[in-house]
């Protein structure tokens, strides 16, 4: 599992799923911070990337162009960073694997609730 975490999160998520044996990549370390969101959705699907963001431009996106993927992880609510939220982040990514690799947005509420919609978005 591949995760690419855009630039409204901090780069610590980037060592914090390595560190928890995930291969994650800030964009900042990939791509400009001035390219645009439909630019960074593009790469995340040629390359099977999975999106971590709070950016709700992402769903608008998959929304629009009816597309399969990339999959989304949507962050609500503060505070937005792994010490607080890592913890059940994790859990997501072990218990939504199959769903993640099959195409699925998936909004991780500042309650830490989960909510699973599959792709395409209709």
């Amino acid at each position: 599992m591949h995760l690419l975490i855009d630039m409204n999160l901090t780069p610590r998520w980037a060592s914090y799923l390595s560190a928890a044996g995930y291969h994650a990549d800030h964009w900042s370390s990939i791509g400009s911070a001035e390219e645009e969101d439909s630019a960074i959705c593009r790469y995340a699907r040629e390359n099977r990337c999975i999106v971590l963001t709070n950016d709700l431009d992402f769903p608008q996106i998959l929304a629009c162009t009816g597309s399969e993927g990339p999959s989304l992880i949507l962050l609500r609510g503060h505070p937005l960073v792994p010490e607080s939220r890592g913890a059940h982040l994790l859990l997501v990514l072990a218990n939504y694997a199959q769903e993640l690799d099959s195409g699925a947005l998936i909004t991780v509420d500042w309650l830490d609730r989960v909510r699973i919609r599959v792709l395409p978005l209709q």
